[in-house]
């Protein structure tokens, strides 16, 4: 359905640390017209919180199996957040 907003919490898993990952997500976010943050994980993960239209979620969910040049992903698990109510802004890295 076109302009159908979805809202997902995303865990990457796999060699995502030290290699731009976090900057990287939030350039492709950017263009994608999504919202939301992206942190490190203490274990090594990379988690990221993103909302938008649907068909750009989708996008951005294929392209985090990628990731940037040096990241070799193994897993990437999402969790479908109830519809966005809290107004994401911007799309952000966080410690």
């Amino acid at each position: 359905m076109a302009g159908h907003q979805r809202e997902i919490r995303v865990r990457v898993q796999g060699d995502v640390q030290g290699v731009g990952f976090r900057l990287w997500a939030r350039g492709e976010a950017t263009g994608l017209g999504l919202a939301g943050w992206v942190r490190n994980e203490s274990d090594g993960a990379v988690t990221a919180r993103i909302a938008g239209l649907d068909e750009a979620v989708s996008t951005m969910i294929e392209r985090l199996w990628k990731g940037p040049p040096g990241a070799s992903v193994s897993r990437v698990d999402v969790e479908e957040l109830a519809p966005p109510g809290n107004a994401l802004v911007g799309f952000r890295i966080v410690a």
